[in-house]
């Protein structure tokens, strides 16, 4: 059974995945209509990645005992000045989230509750790869530079660029 303070956090959570669904769902939005098929695609997969964290915290919180509830979201940006701008943004939510997730591990060890420490620690290896792959794809935008032709490609090749986590055991492309 959940405590009320596990629950509240990991409801905190809840939000924060599906906050972050939505804002790569904006991203691939303003992609797509830019004419930029490949990051639409990726980031539209990275989407329904993050509405499956979401999903997985909301039956682990039944599962256990409590209540996930569905919140009010904030809405996202709609607009970016650049896809370097979009990927910047992108690692900066990314390393948001992984605040977020050492903050609820953090509640979890306070109240011992061991149980949901360790099914936490999917999300805290899964953040370290979430960052891993945001810096990668940052230093690739910054050797493409303004290269038109190295923008084609970079949007051609970012859709082979698994979004798999390293707990799932399969190699990133």
């Amino acid at each position: 059974m959940l405590n009320k303070k596990v629950e509240a956090a990991l409801n905190e959570q809840i939000r924060v995945e599906a906050e972050s669904s939505q804002v790569y769902l904006s991203m691939a939005s303003w992609a797509e209509v830019k004419g930029l098929e490949g990051i639409a695609q990726f980031l539209y997969k990275h989407s329904d990645e993050e509405r499956m964290h979401m999903l997985k915290l909301v039956k682990f919180v039944n599962e256990r005992g409590g209540h996930a509830v569905v919140s009010e979201l904030k809405a996202p940006e709609t607009e970016f000045g650049s896809f370097k701008e979009l990927f910047e943004k992108l690692f900066k939510h990314e390393i948001m989230v992984s605040e977020c997730i050492n903050n609820l591990v953090h509640v979890t060890l306070e109240e011992r509750d061991y149980a949901t420490h360790n099914f936490l620690q999917w999300y805290v290896a899964e953040q370290i790869e979430e960052e891993a792959l945001a810096r990668t794809i940052l230093d690739k935008i910054n050797l493409i530079g303004n290269d038109k032709g190295g923008l084609y490609l970079f949007d051609r090749d970012i859709q082979q660029i698994s979004v798999d986590s390293a707990a799932s055991g399969e190699p990133m492309a």
